[in-house]
């Protein structure tokens, strides 16, 4: 049986609660799971914080719309990838995953403050390193 990919995410506030996630995907690439954190990690905010709608992941807030507090935040973190042998619970493959990833990387992370509606600076990799963009 081909071996599909976990991935495991999560929220975490200021006050260091936090929500957990995961998606599996495909790998019809058999890209190895080295391969792949290190794909992510690459183009990530700080290695590991990312927009989670921005790459059509499931958000999961610790807060209601409205009702964020002085210490949420809007970025997401990676955690981990692990085989599974668990059917996929999304379309895409961990490959297109990846190359999303990358792309919405190079775009920007379209950060925002939790407390207002609208999005505010982004975050651009520039040369390997990523910025903030006022």
């Amino acid at each position: 049986m081909e071996q599909n990919v976990r991935l495991i995410y999560l929220y975490r506030d200021a006050g260091n609660y936090k929500s957990w996630a995961e998606v599996i995907f495909a790998n019809p690439d058999k890209l190895t799971l080295l391969e792949i954190e290190q794909r992510l990690r690459h183009v990530l905010f700080q290695t590991t914080f990312f927009v989670a709608s921005q790459v059509q992941l499931r958000e999961v807030f610790l807060y209601s719309p409205g009702d964020a507090k002085f210490d949420d935040i809007c970025f997401h973190e990676f955690d981990s990838v692990e085989s599974s042998s668990e059917e996929p619970t999304d379309t895409r493959t961990i490959k297109e995953f990846a190359e999303i990833v990358e792309l919405e990387a190079e775009k920007g992370w379209r950060a925002f403050d939790p407390q207002l509606k609208g999005r505010h600076p982004q975050i651009r990799n520039s040369g390997g390193k990523n910025v903030l963009v006022t």
